[in-house]
């Protein structure tokens, strides 16, 4: 197989895992965490990271929670197919990203594609479980900054955020080695 092809195809390992992983875990929550039950649920960490069941309806820190079902459909799942889609198409014709930045990319389709399965399957809306304690905010003076415990996610969410980042970071490295490069091609010039 050639190379350019492998570097390609290798990280949809890594996209097929995270849509696994993240439905497998949803599933588990699903079947043996009662909804809602913020009292009974599996804690660790003494009360750190608790496992609380939840639907989140909406996205990120549960926005469009209220909006109406249809305007949610299209705007969180359709949407997000075509936007996956179009990065994908971008990823294969791209013959400049990083090894680095070909695993990013496919963790963050491989998280929104973990998500957009719930909004497709689960009329209720996404299941978030992963809750975590946010150190002292609560006692904040800024009043929308007064959260005891993180919003709740999930695997696919973390996807996406971790590579998200990684990507972030992996593309600020590549645009400060190219203009070193040309800052040194420019001197060599001279």
């Amino acid at each position: 197989m050639e190379k350019s092809v492998k570097n390609k195809l290798l990280p949809l390992i890594l996209l097929i895992l995270v849509v696994i992983i993240d439905q497998i875990s949803k599933s588990l929550v699903v079947k043996y965490i009662a909804p809602y039950d913020f009292v009974n649920c599996p804690t660790f960490l003494g009360g750190f990271l608790r496992f609380v069941f939840v639907y989140n309806p909406g996205v990120a820190f549960s926005v469009g929670a209220s909006w109406g079902e249809n305007v949610r459909r299209i705007l969180f799942s359709l949407i997000p197919i075509i936007v996956l889609i179009l990065v994908m198409v971008v990823y294969f014709r791209n013959k400049d990203f990083t090894k680095l930045q070909r695993w990013a990319i496919c963790g963050i389709v491989g998280g929104g594609l973990g998500n957009i399965i719930d909004r497709i399957f689960r009329p209720s809306g996404v299941v978030d479980f992963i809750d975590v304690q946010w150190f002292g905010i609560e006692e904040s003076s800024i009043k929308f900054l007064r959260w005891d415990r993180w919003p709740t996610f999930n695997i696919a969410d973390s996807a996406v955020v971790v590579c998200g980042i990684l990507l972030i970071i992996s593309f600020i490295v590549t645009f400060v080695k190219d203009a070193k490069n040309k800052k040194a091609a420019k001197k060599g010039e001279e």
